[in-house]
């Protein structure tokens, strides 16, 4: 080893030896800021002020399909970005995606029907999924699998803000006749046009990631692209509407058929397309991936379980309102975001994440089979124990199966990679949703008449009806008009009673609501036992997954390392040929001087036949 090889310094850190400082990441990952929380914000608005829309454009019974288009659009479109984002690169993707959400929230302010409404939500969830699922790509592309968790608290910190105040914003707009002569409801999509040109700019100025550029010889998968459409569609739209339509009736069935086929016609797409396919067959082939893909399901499954359940127990059993359960939801947030930074500080030390998977279900079972526990009289703190649970589960998981499918499959494929991760999370957490509401709202048929049945219950409602007080009551008005239906022998009131608008409960004396909340809460925990079963599946699925050591390069940098290997070894290769050209040329020239000397001295020996004998005359 020379002096100058002993006296270099240490190896640099590993961000530093990358294509990007510090400085420069913390830019990237303010524009990805901007755009997550443009996402996360909407949701959480919209979904507090649904009912009021609801109520304002004579349409209350067609909120669903307000939801369910964003979310089919939303899910649809997010394998499409990550596949165009590898062709294209990141960042015309990314500002693409905030340009047609912009467009769509625009367009949604200006809604005169749900239908309209439904329509236009459909176009922000075009936007949506690139939301979603690019600034996860990005961050695969600009950081080292073990750095990605210095990072993590900036995103969690997002969400959480948007957690917070999304409730209380979209309360306020939903509560408002109008704010500057314009209906108060739609500032909640008005909201998005100068958030979204604000991370517009931000992501215009910041974003710029080095390297990436569009790819030569591109081939789009058109028929994966419409497949996906054509399977995903049907299957979303009658997970949505399947309560409404009957599991076996004949729309449900045509849904399921072609859904079906779709999925067979898209298997066979993908299959000949190889790897320009929207969703390429090999990443499956990594058992790491197809494990983390699974576990993914089956934890979107739990976690919608509980996201959207919980808030409703809180309004409808604990008579909170809407602003008030977001921030009521408040310990789940704070148990993601604790236990985030935690797994993810350690897995930066360390370099190991094959644990999380494991203690992270544990958690979430744990936290379910708390709420398991539940009943109608149990106050709001017993509630935030099992959300705390559910939290610190959730916070491992959901950085660490993406983390293991980005470390999983080459730096070409980040992301690809990344949005199929996010795409079946989706579908599961959309089956949760489904079946689990399913199993909510059919149960209270059983529930509910149960209530009436509890002795002490039984009791207190019947002094209450007996009290001229509570009947004279007009809070008492919507209740009492319901017991009168049951009395007269209408007993299915009772089991659709909270099958849709639940005003009647509230300011109701509590002796006449008891044996309702009674039986919302024994149908929620009947729904929390099943999340708490596909939870348990997935504890015991993720000691089977067997992460790859983490990378200590950035998908970036190993990309441009690739590059400049591959170039180095062209250049070898042409600085070889190039050797034996020139000696190939320096032989001929040889022989050629050789010949020529030949021909002049008459020599009977030739360059090209060798020495000839010549006979003795003796």
């Amino acid at each position: 080893m020379s002096r100058a090889e002993a006296a270099a310094p240490e190896t640099a850190p590993v961000e530093q030896q990358g294509l990007m400082t510090h400085r420069q990441i913390l830019f990237v990952i303010f524009g990805l800021m901007a755009g997550m929380f443009l996402s996360s914000l909407d949701q959480t608005i919209v979904g507090t002020a649904i009912r009021t829309i609801g109520d304002d454009l004579h349409g209350l019974d067609h909120q669903a399909w307000v939801t369910t288009a964003y979310l089919i659009c939303s899910t649809i479109a997010t394998p499409i970005y990550g596949k165009l984002s590898d062709l294209f690169g990141r960042r015309p993707l990314f500002i693409i995606a905030i340009a047609i959400f912009i467009i769509g929230s625009a367009a949604a302010s200006f809604s005169d029907s749900m239908y309209m409404l439904a329509a236009f939500r459909g176009l922000q969830g075009l936007g949506a999924g690139g939301l979603m699922a690019l600034p996860l790509a990005i961050m695969g592309d600009i950081l080292a699998p073990r750095q990605r968790a210095k990072y993590q608290g900036y995103f969690l910190a997002v969400f959480g803000i948007s957690s917070v105040i999304g409730p209380l914003i979209g309360g306020l707009f939903a509560g408002a006749d109008s704010i500057l002569f314009i209906t108060g409801w739609r500032w909640v999509f008005l909201l998005n046009v100068p958030i979204g040109i604000i991370a517009l700019i931000i992501v215009g100025r910041f974003l710029h990631i080095p390297g990436q550029s569009r790819k030569d010889n591109i081939r789009i998968d058109w028929w994966g692209a419409s497949l996906v459409i054509v399977s995903a569609a049907p299957l979303l739209l009658v997970a949505e509407q399947g309560r409404e339509w009957g599991w076996g009736s004949l729309s449900a069935w045509a849904c399921y058929v072609i859904g079906g086929l779709g999925i067979i016609g898209f298997i066979v797409a993908e299959r000949m397309m190889g790897d320009a396919a929207l969703i390429p067959l090999k990443l499956f082939k990594s058992r790491t991936f197809s494990m983390a893909t699974v576990l993914g399901v089956l934890v979107g499954f739990g976690m919608f379980g509980a996201l959207l359940t919980v808030p409703l127990y809180l309004q409808l059993v604990n008579g909170s309102t809407p602003t008030e359960s977001g921030f009521q939801m408040l310990p789940m947030i704070l148990g993601l975001m604790i236990s985030s930074i935690v797994s993810g500080q350690i897995i930066s030390r360390t370099g190991k994440y094959k644990m999380f998977p494991p203690i992270g279900t544990a958690f979430m079972i744990l936290g379910f089979a708390w709420f398991s526990q539940l009943t109608y009289d149990k106050p709001w703190y017993f509630l935030s124990i099992g959300m705390v649970f559910v939290g610190l589960g959730l916070g491992q998981l959901m950085q660490t199966l993406t983390l293991a499918s980005q470390n999983s499959v080459g730096p070409a494929d980040i992301g690809v990679a990344t949005s199929s991760s996010t795409f079946f999370r989706q579908i599961g957490g959309t089956a949760g949703t489904a079946i689990l509401f399913s199993v909510l709202f059919s149960r209270l048929g059983t529930t509910i008449p149960d209530g009436f049945k509890d002795k002490t219950l039984a009791a207190n409602l019947k002094s209450a009806l007996a009290d001229t007080t509570v009947t004279s009551n007009p809070n008492n008005a919507g209740i009492l008009d319901l017991l009168k239906q049951v009395q007269t022998g209408n007993t299915a009131a009772l089991g659709n009673a909270l099958n849709g608008d639940t005003s009647f409960l509230n300011k109701a004396t509590e002796a006449l609501k008891a044996p309702f909340l009674y039986g919302f809460a024994h149908a929620s925990v009947s729904v929390f036992t099943i999340a708490l079963v596909v939870v348990s599946v997935a504890f015991v699925l993720s000691f089977f997954l067997r992460p790859a050591p983490l990378r200590t390069r950035s998908a970036m940098d190993e990309q441009a390392h690739q590059n400049a290997e591959q170039a180095h070894q062209n250049a070898a290769a042409a600085s070889a040929k190039a050797q034996v050209d020139a000696d190939a040329e320096e032989t001929d020239r040889a022989a050629l001087a050789a010949q020529s000397a030949a021909n002049t001295m008459g020599s009977p020996v030739s360059p090209d036949t060798g020495s000839i004998r010549i006979p003795s005359r003796d």
